[in-house]
């Protein structure tokens, strides 16, 4: 599973988003890259950027937990990530966390940073959903409802509001911790009125070995949810998924098939591997 971004002016981002990332966490491996996406590697995690054009902007509804344990570094990646970007909670001690802080970088993606260091993962980025606004109360709701979709799904952590919480959050998820398919996760509530929600702007990847994986996965997430085109699909709380085959980076990769296999997969919703694999 990785996570998708949406952004436009691709070929003038590769080389601004690489540096980017690179400066701000020294462990970036780009690799694939063409005029359609670029895939990069950070802490061993998939990160793919596609050419999405002005329609979607990123919003703090996914934002990625990231794990810093030096006092010194979180600083340094702090100071990247705010450079013409903006800070969402400042970077600074809070009850929850002895080094924190929210930031919008440059490019509208948000970064949660944190120096504590969850006692059941290394994973260094974490996807965060935030449930507010219509979705607000629903985050355990999801949290079962994606562990239902992937065999040997975990939840690891959950804080709840306490009893005499404001604005009906009580009992109510405040944070939480779960894991998919070996990935984890994070799902935050909060009953504030938000501008902003979910979109297509940032979405997860699911790659499937076989025609197989791909009816299932389309089938469970479309419960509630809603189809489009490319292999994408919005679930029941409007965060979106690509469904996609694990063939499809070879099959771009070659140049005297490549454009035949966007023709292909232009026409789908659902992906058919056979129909890409023939294109």
């Amino acid at each position: 599973m990785s996570q998708s971004t949406h952004a436009c002016g691709l070929m003038a981002m590769q080389k601004k988003l690489r540096s980017f990332t690179a400066r701000c966490f020294r462990i970036l491996r780009l690799s694939t890259k063409n005029p359609m996406v670029v895939i990069f590697k950070a802490a061993g995690q998939k990160f793919m950027c596609l050419n999405g054009g002005p329609a979607f902007k990123f919003t703090p509804a996914i934002s990625f937990y990231t794990i810093i344990l030096n006092e010194d570094e979180i600083q340094t990646v702090w100071d990247i990530l705010i450079e013409n970007g903006r800070a969402l909670m400042p970077l600074d001690r809070y009850p929850w966390s002895k080094k924190y802080g929210w930031v919008q970088d440059k490019f509208g993606v948000t970064w949660q940073l944190t120096i504590d260091k969850p006692e059941f993962s290394d994973q260094k980025f974490i996807p965060a959903f935030l449930f507010s606004w219509n979705n607000f109360g629903k985050a355990e709701e999801a949290i079962n409802f994606y562990s239902s979709i992937f065999e040997g799904s975990s939840i690891k952590l959950i804080s709840r509001y306490e009893a005499g919480d404001a604005n009906g959050q009580d009992g109510k998820i405040n944070h939480a911790q779960f894991e998919l398919n070996g990935q984890l996760f994070a799902a935050m509530g909060s009953a504030i009125v938000h501008d902003f929600d979910f979109n297509e702007a940032l979405s997860l990847v699911v790659e499937c070995a076989d025609q197989t994986q791909i009816d299932y996965f389309w089938e469970k997430f479309l419960e509630g949810g809603k189809e489009s085109q490319c292999g994408w699909l919005k679930d029941r709380y409007g965060i979106s998924w690509q469904i996609v085959p694990e063939i499809l980076p070879e099959l771009m990769a070659n140049p005297e098939r490549s454009g035949w296999v966007v023709q292909a997969f232009m026409k789908m919703k659902k992906f058919d591997i056979e129909k890409l694999a023939n294109a």
